[in-house]
């Protein structure tokens, strides 16, 4: 069981690799057993760090919905993790070499809140609390090493939470929709990297339906004492592979009639 100084350091950990853009090594291998509870707790620590920097929370993201990654992984749940302000890019943005570690891209679908969810709501009380839904990239980043360089070891689930859920970035397309308007289960993306295709994926991915996974979430935020509240941005999870992005890489995510999301990365200096 972890101590609160455990919790803490290795929140202080993880905030120094981020400002640093330097890996630290795996905390399931620092502290062998961890449980999830515990690396929520490390997340919410290094959360609370960020927030006493200035960072103000926008919302939430919400990670593992595809069946694809939980068999990869051996579990049965998604992850969640925090949006913060600085995370915020405008569609088109071209993000400075040096502001991620191992950035990759994932296509998802962006629910904008007008109103609080409670965690006990129904899939109607999601749509009824959601302003619009928007196309939206995610980039992750990974503050903690993929692999452990002495035995191998992949990291775990546990490692990723604790990592605020491997969350680094979001881009929010123009469009935006009244959540009715969509058959969400429907709504996918062609994600090209430099003009070829990589990924193709549709929202029933997502817990068979984008909203499952705002369902599930506002169940989650109930164990840390908090709640999807007006005003808030949730990124419903990903439906495609994540699209590894060096410098130079040139996003694309064609959403059809839903809209579309640019993104690039500024090339390696000689």
């Amino acid at each position: 069981m972890l101590t609160g100084s455990q919790i803490s350091g290795a929140a202080k950990d993880l905030l120094h690799a981020e400002l640093q853009r330097r890996q630290i090594g795996l905390l399931s291998r620092r502290h062998p057993g961890m449980t999830m509870d515990e690396a929520y707790a490390v997340q919410v620590s290094l959360a609370e760090r960020k927030m006493r920097l200035g960072r103000k929370p926008i919302g939430w993201k919400i990670g593992l919905t595809s069946r694809v990654m939980q068999r990869a992984l051996e579990i049965g749940t998604p992850d969640s993790g925090y949006l913060f302000d600085d995370m915020r890019f405008g569609n088109g943005a071209r993000i400075s070499l040096g502001r991620f570690i191992e950035p990759r891209v994932e296509a998802e679908i962006a629910f904008l809140m007008k109103a609080g969810v409670p965690s006990a709501a129904t899939r109607e009380e999601v749509l009824a609390s959601t302003d619009t839904v928007a196309p939206a990239l995610e980039i992750l980043d990974t503050r903690i090493l993929r692999r452990d360089p002495a035995t191998a070891r992949p990291r775990t689930l546990v490692d990723t939470i604790a990592d605020n859920a491997a969350n680094a970035g979001i881009v929010l397309g123009d469009e935006r929709h009244p959540p009715g308007r969509f058959d969400l289960r429907w709504v996918g993306a062609i994600v090209s990297r430099n003009g070829e295709v990589e990924e193709t994926g549709l929202g029933a991915a997502v817990l068979n339906d984008p909203v499952a996974a705002v369902l599930w979430l506002a169940k989650r935020l109930r164990r840390i004492g908090r709640c999807i509240e007006a005003g808030d941005v949730v990124l419903a999870g990903s439906f495609i592979r994540a699209i590894e992005a060096p410098p130079g890489s040139v996003f694309h995510a064609d959403f059809g009639a839903f809209g579309s999301v640019r993104l690039s990365f500024e090339e390696s200096r000689t």
